[in-house]
């Protein structure tokens, strides 16, 4: 009866890996195709859609436009989710329960609605399709993320901590740059890290508010609008290597930060 436990138990856990991971590996697999089919035989393998990829200016360009969003947007939405989380733990504001809840709704909406509500806003503003409209949606739909991973990791021991920082002459602005956001580094990157993740391989919302320059994921779309072939499978291959590299990023920094 344990043997028999003990199998089922790995055959559900090979189900569930290979339900998870079986995609990915034949995007990368077919992404080496050395033919301009991505179907079987396989034929690789061949870096020909890689160089591919690389030589094209548009995929380039849209690389490094991801890129840039993704980092300055994540940056922006942790500012802003790190100071929203500080004031709440803080200092005791009239409402603080409802508009805690006002900022972590968008994490309940959407992309689409987000994304056609800023479109018609930016339209009333003024403000055209390009790269910072779509920043500005990235740091809208990370921001909710940022700061529940920040404001749930503020605790009272440190208050503590800054308080005596006070006692001991240390002005607001020294306490929570020398204090506060050290102390807080962890889950900072961890809401940075995860945002970029987020914003990395966003499309809805780039979609809707770029129109020349474009992301990543978009002009991914825009290949995909001819069908399938092994240079979409290149492009893929490419957003799941950042996205991995991110993540184990953020697994090294946070193996650095524990003590021996």
């Amino acid at each position: 009866m344990r043997a028999l436990v003990r199998i089922t138990s790995w055959i559900y856990a090979v189900a569930i890996y290979g339900f998870i991971f079986l995609p990915v590996v034949v995007l990368v697999l077919f992404s080496l195709q050395a033919t301009s089919f991505p179907i079987p035989p396989f034929t690789g393998p061949s870096l020909r859609w890689y160089d591919a990829v690389l030589a094209d200016t548009r995929l380039t360009s849209a690389l490094v436009n991801s890129l840039g969003v993704a980092a300055l947007s994540s940056a922006a939405a942790v500012a802003l989710g790190f100071l929203s989380a500080w004031g709440f733990a803080r200092f005791v504001l009239p409402g603080s329960g409802l508009m805690r809840g006002l900022i972590t709704l968008p994490l309940t909406v959407s992309y689409l609605i987000i994304g056609m509500g800023l479109l018609v806003l930016f339209n009333w503003a003024g403000i055209p399709k390009s790269l910072f409209a779509a920043g500005i949606g990235h740091v809208v739909i990370n921001l909710p993320l940022c700061f529940a991973i920040i404001y749930s990791q503020m605790g009272d021991h440190q208050i503590n901590i800054e308080r005596a920082a006070r006692d001991l002459g240390a002005p607001e602005w020294k306490v929570l740059l020398l204090i506060t956001v050290p102390v807080m580094a962890p889950a900072i990157f961890a809401g940075f890290f995860l945002s970029m993740t987020f914003s990395w391989d966003e499309f809805v919302i780039s979609f809707l508010l770029t129109r020349f320059d474009t992301t990543l994921p978009v002009e991914i779309w825009n290949l995909l609008r001819s069908g399938l072939n092994p240079k979409t499978n290149a492009v893929g291959s490419l957003v799941f290597a950042v996205s991995i590299v991110l993540v184990v990023f953020f697994e090294l920094m946070l193996l650095r930060r524990k003590p021996a």
